[in-house]
């Protein structure tokens, strides 16, 4: 599979202040019944979204949240914690997220985000802090160097493992990344 490769991205940030937002609350089990991706959007975060009538609620940090300007999420320490569920960064990146920043991320949830185009980025806590402080921040995130920069210069950097990063530079999951040494790897059994 290919998606838009990741370089640098520069946007402002919804922020989610909550701990432990699991997979459930990222996509509801009720809408995990299809194998596509496109317009599982609309069902990302549901229940925080939407009353039971389905009516949007008017207290919720997504009303009026624009996905071609705000495309990084930045969210409570334990992010992507419960089921391992493909769905929840499908679900955040038909919604029009790029990025996800925590302090901790979960591990199935960072695998499977990052398989699917979708940056989770961990930040240190001091970093961590001043983003959740700072809900529509601009903020840029430069996958090439690792680092996290604020509008007024300040940086933080991030680990990401080398795998994850070449992959998602390059817009593809490792089948991808697999299927793009064909010829290579075809050229050596020739050999």
């Amino acid at each position: 599979m290919s998606f838009k490769p990741f370089k640098k991205l520069t946007s402002r940030t919804v922020v989610l202040m909550q701990e432990n937002i699991d997979t459930d609350q990222i996509i509801p089990a009720r809408f995990l019944t299809t194998t596509v991706r496109e317009g599982l959007g609309k069902s990302a975060f549901y229940d925080w979204r939407y009353d039971e009538d389905g009516r949007p609620k008017n207290s919720s940090v997504f009303n009026g949240v624009n996905p071609e300007t705000h495309q990084i999420l930045v969210a409570g320490s334990n992010f992507g914690c419960g089921s391992s569920r493909e769905h929840a960064p499908w679900a955040l990146s038909d919604f029009g997220f790029r990025a996800v920043i925590s302090s901790d991320i979960a591990d199935i949830f960072k695998s499977n985000a990052q398989k699917n185009g979708l940056l989770p980025v961990e930040v240190d806590e001091e970093t961590h802090k001043k983003l959740l402080a700072s809900p529509g921040a601009e903020v840029t995130i430069d996958l090439e160097s690792c680092e996290v920069t604020f509008g007024d210069g300040e940086t933080g950097r991030f680990p990401i493992e080398p795998f994850a990063r070449r992959c998602l530079l390059d817009g593809v999951d490792p089948l991808g990344h697999l299927l793009n040494q064909m010829p290579d790897i075809e050229a050596y059994e020739r050999q």
